[in-house]
């Protein structure tokens, strides 16, 4: 991941991170030259996708096997009701071309499995992980511990949410799989639809997600902070506050060990 200058028109549009000590000239010219993968354009991926492009995110894999429906509109804030019946993943890209039409764009309507996964993330430097079941997440841990690629992981439902970042390529750290274990690899989860979901819950933890994706894209070249990989942020909407547990690494885990 390479820097490039930027622009005078890229410094007065970010000159509000660059004043920043913790990012900085460095720390934007790093952010644009990343690659980042966000799968699953729902109540996370929506509000993340928001933040990451206005951060200046170079290049964006959206992947996404939804269309947009009337009841998506009231958390997933890049749709419109011309959206309605549409691919989720071709809506986000008109989004952000009206947003920002100097970012690279690469869409897909594919469903991630085992078998494509590690084509779909192809070799970006971070996955964001928003989508609503089990076993795409499992697949999606398992392509990107086999790539190399940390993963960004979020869920949201009524009034909670879920934040972690995983580097489960790494020999100490764990992954998505050593949390949740083997026995979801079945599509088995409950859904908005059954439980509800408060549509600024799933903004919150979107935009936290986006925040702790913007600390893992710059560690090591900007101060912002610490990955903080393997710990799992809980987000209590209610309370409200959030508290933080370690997730440690399974040493039989078929996923990173």
């Amino acid at each position: 991941m390479g820097s490039a200058p930027l622009s005078p028109a890229r410094l007065a549009r970010f000159a509000r991170h660059i004043v920043l000590p913790e990012v900085g000239g460095a720390g934007q010219a790093t952010l644009a030259a990343s690659h980042l993968a966000i799968i699953g354009l729902g109540g996370i991926g929506s509000p993340a996708l928001q933040y990451l492009a206005a951060s200046g995110v170079g290049r964006l894999t959206l992947v996404d096997d939804d269309v947009v429906d009337a009841s998506n509109l009231q958390r997933q804030t890049i749709f419109t009701t011309r959206d309605v019946g549409h691919g989720k993943a071709v809506s986000a890209r008109r989004w952000l071309a009206n947003f920002d039409d100097t970012l690279q764009v690469d869409v897909s309507d594919a469903r991630i499995t085992p078998d494509n996964a590690a084509r779909l993330i192809g070799a970006c430097d971070l996955v964001l992980d928003g989508t609503d079941n089990f076993a795409t997440r499992l697949a999606v841990s398992d392509a990107c511990v086999a790539a190399g690629i940390p993963l960004l992981s979020a869920a949201v439902g009524r009034f909670q949410g879920q934040v972690a970042a995983f580097a489960g390529h790494l020999a100490e750290q764990a992954c998505y799989r050593c949390f949740v274990g083997d026995a979801f690899d079945a599509e088995d989860c409950d859904t908005c639809a059954d439980d509800g979901m408060l549509g600024a819950m799933a903004g919150w933890a979107g935009t936290f997600a986006a925040l702790q994706a913007i600390k893992v894209l710059l560690a090591g070249t900007a101060a912002l902070g610490d990955p903080g990989w393997g710990r799992l942020h809980i987000l209590d909407g209610l309370a409200p506050g959030m508290r933080t547990i370690r997730i440690a690494k399974d040493a039989g885990c078929k996923g990173c060990s």
